[in-house]
């Protein structure tokens, strides 16, 4: 099954493909058709380019990948090595791995000579559903998450479900908290086809996967076409898909990236407590928080943490780049696949609402 999916944003239009064992051919059309290609390869998906012919002979960068990638020192160190190896504004960056590898190569790539082109191949179900798609790019600091970036799209990005087939349950369950999150936000059917289907999810049944992959990009490509660089403030903005992501990402911040949490957990946990302010607020009804717990708890996705009360997660929170003026900005629910932007919500309002 190949599915493909067209994203047509400002001056770029580029594809999705989806298709199970493409990886190695995808590869192979990628050398022949490119006169200058450099890959920049995380050392634990390195056997699935071991499998291309040649692969010696090619131009490649293989890196240790974890959240602490995205750091100057990194940025440097590989920036330098990239152009040590000759590179032109006709060259193209192939990143082979997760997210944290795409969000470092999308900020090389957008700063390399102005600009080069940039294929992505995302490895893991979190970097196929969220971070492969859009074009947001960055770097962490001690101060929060990408709070030093880019947008810059992709020339292409291609989808191998079966590069899965190795992924530990965590991290392939940090993937489905994202997955869950599109149908939560945008899709009542798409969550409901979810409770029906995830088992067949967590089975590697890849022709359910490729479409819970499908489904879940074609929902980030409605806001991300819409408004790509997150200036809208309605339905339609790309705010919406960071549901969870403001106590997510504190908590993050908090354990300084560590493996306390991974993103998908720390995201699952920020959804439940977004859900619970927008029932406490009176906008989503307790049937559909308890929906939307009981899927979390029946799938293992953690919905509580011990600091999330810490008052240094609140701090963390005030700095989040998409609050102004020191006022918070919450994505809500008024039901499950129908989510809205609230803005400038006092801070010490919602730590009563949670609390409570």
């Amino acid at each position: 099954m190949n599915k493909k999916i067209i994203l047509n944003i400002s001056e770029k239009k580029y594809s999705v493909e989806i298709e199970v064992n493409s990886i190695k051919k995808k590869i192979d059309k990628l050398i022949k058709s490119n006169n200058n290609v450099i890959f920049l390869i995380d050392k634990k998906v390195f056997n699935f380019f071991e499998k291309v012919k040649n692969y010696k002979k090619q131009k490649y960068i293989t890196i240790s990948c974890s959240e602490t990638i995205k750091s100057f020192q990194d940025y440097s160190k590989l920036s330098n090595k990239i152009l040590s190896m000759g590179v032109d504004r006709k060259s193209v960056l192939i990143a082979i791995g997760g997210g944290t590898l795409g969000d470092l190569a999308g900020f090389i790539a957008s700063t390399l000579l102005r600009g080069v082109d940039l294929v992505l191949i995302p490895t893991t179900l979190l970097s196929q559903v969220d971070s492969s798609i859009g074009g947001k790019n960055g770097i962490n600091t001690k101060y929060g998450k990408n709070l030093i970036g880019t947008f810059y799209q992709p020339a292409k990005v291609l989808i191998d479900p079966s590069t899965l087939s190795s992924l530990p349950r965590r991290e392939f369950l940090s993937g489905y908290a994202e997955i869950v999150k599109h149908a939560i936000i945008n899709d009542q059917k798409f969550f409901n086809w979810l409770n029906v289907n995830s088992k067949k999810i967590f089975n590697l049944n890849y022709k359910i996967i490729s479409e819970a992959i499908y489904k879940s990009v074609s929902i980030k490509k409605e806001y991300v076409v819409k408004d790509e660089k997150e200036k809208l403030k309605n339905k339609y903005s790309r705010a919406i898909l960071n549901f969870g992501h403001t106590f997510g990402h504190a908590l993050e911040t908090f354990y300084n990236y560590d493996k306390t949490l991974t993103h998908g957990e720390a995201i699952s946990i920020g959804m439940i407590i977004a859900s619970k302010i927008s029932h406490k607020l009176k906008y989503l009804s307790f049937e559909d928080f308890t929906k939307i717990k009981n899927h979390f708890i029946a799938h293992g996705l953690p919905i509580t943490n011990k600091e999330m009360y810490n008052k240094k997660i609140f701090e963390i929170i005030y700095r989040d780049k998409k609050n102004i003026d020191n006022k918070v900005n919450l994505i809500l629910l008024k039901n499950v696949g129908n989510a809205f932007l609230k803005p400038n919500i006092n801070l010490d309002k919602i730590k009563k609402l949670i609390k409570n």
